[in-house]
């Protein structure tokens, strides 16, 4: 490290601290990143079920980087062990580092004993996305499905996560709610 007066330089990348201050993306430099992240993937794949695995794959690689990132930067290092613990690191810390806000609501399932769902009234990839009528069911919230896989994958609880859609009463645009089914050794 290089000191020249007050200002800090830095002879290496790696060097640098870790910032915790906030660090924001223009929102529509994201929508415009994003939107064609859609497009190309589109041009490579026969299917919409094919597109929302690559999507998911895509986030995926981002879930494992955020954890490791915030487990750094919130946790000193360590890592949720209990179910409740993750779902709530995800719901509040993961949800307010990627969308500046914690997520609408965290669920257990009715039905099932090991399915979770958090749910988002307006989901940021799919606000900027207009979808064509031949491709119907596409849900962009598969990237963010794979964002929340491959943070509980990495933290020791895997999973198989999707993103559906659900209308609301009243309202022109649908819900999106990412369904985590736990592996059953969780």
């Amino acid at each position: 490290m290089i000191s020249v007066g007050k200002t800090k330089q830095y002879a290496n990348v790696l060097d640098k601290l870790l910032s915790r201050g906030r660090q924001e993306v223009s929102l529509s430099a994201f929508a415009f990143l994003f939107s064609e992240v859609v497009q190309y993937n589109q041009t490579q794949v026969d299917n919409i079920a094919d597109l929302e695995r690559r999507l998911e794959d895509a986030g995926y690689a981002v879930g494992a980087r955020v954890l490791e990132l915030l487990c750094h930067r919130e946790k000193g290092n360590r890592r949720e062990t209990q179910l409740l613990g993750i779902l709530s690191f995800i719901h509040s810390t993961v949800w307010k580092v990627l969308f500046g806000k914690v997520a609408d609501s965290l669920e257990k399932g009715t039905e099932h004993e090991d399915e979770y769902m958090i749910s988002e009234k307006e989901l940021l990839v799919n606000r900027f996305i207009s979808v064509p009528k031949d491709m119907g069911a596409f849900n962009c919230g598969a990237f963010v499905a794979g964002i929340v896989r491959g943070v509980l994958d990495n933290a020791g609880f895997p999973a198989v996560v999707t993103a559906h859609f659900v209308p609301i009463e009243g309202q022109q645009r649908p819900r999106t709610t990412i369904l985590i089914k736990f592996a059953e050794e969780v």
